[in-house]
């Protein structure tokens, strides 16, 4: 075969592969600017804005190492898919915190609240039913709270998971996003490389051959 051909074959094929991946790469990016676009519409329409950082309470500031966060974001409006983490994991979740500490139900969370408004439940009806009254007002006082509180951790935990899943959105849109560029660069390598190649071959001389068999032509077996 002659060098020419197989350098047209093989840069060909290589520009080919190039367009290919680089057109893999043009629907990763579509989907990057999809994620970014629908996560920062969407994060707006809730018009969230964070405590400016000189608002914020030590406990607040200070509630786990990740905190900070809410003092770098201060006084900011809530689009990105990182700031949607920083308000569900810290924000969100040090009021819910602070709000189960201060009702006598440290660490509780909606799922755990249901058991104890039940036995609450049943210790009212039994006050009640022995006409202790002031046995039933105390028990009535803590079913009132601890039904507040699990409404408070209902609606928390409901806007931290959406928050969250906006956020684990974001994230697939990134990685997209970073796919996309891995790809264009990959694409820019073939095409340069088969720009080399289509270069080689028409520098070549035309009567070069490669992979010609030794010892003259091959030998061709006669018909038995």
């Amino acid at each position: 075969m002659k060098r020419r051909t197989l350098d047209i074959i093989l840069a060909g094929g290589g520009l080919m592969v190039a367009i290919l991946i680089a057109t893999l790469g043009v629907a990763l990016m579509t989907q990057y600017s999809f994620a970014q676009d629908y996560v920062r519409e969407e994060l707006a329409a809730q018009k969230i804005t964070f405590t400016a950082a000189e608002k914020l309470t030590d406990v607040e500031k200070n509630w786990k190492p990740g905190s900070a966060c809410l003092v770098t974001y201060g006084g900011q409006a809530l689009q990105t898919g990182a700031q949607a983490e920083c308000y569900a994991k810290y924000y969100i979740a040090v009021h819910m915190d602070t709000s189960a500490k201060n009702a006598g139900y440290p660490g509780a969370t909606y799922a755990t609240l249901g058991p104890i408004r039940t036995e609450l439940t049943a210790q009212v009806t039994a006050a009640k039913a022995k006409n202790d009254t002031a046995a039933a007002a105390d028990a009535q006082k803590k079913l009132d709270a601890a039904t507040s509180l699990r409404s408070t951790m209902q609606t928390g935990e409901t806007l931290r998971g959406l928050l969250l899943t906006v956020y684990g959105f974001s994230v697939l849109g990134e990685k997209a996003g970073l796919a996309a560029n891995i790809l264009f660069g990959l694409a820019a390598v073939m095409a340069t490389l088969s720009v080399a190649g289509f270069i080689h071959a028409f520098v070549t001389p035309r009567d070069e051959v490669v992979f010609a068999p030794k010892g003259g032509s091959a030998r061709v077996p006669k018909p038995v």
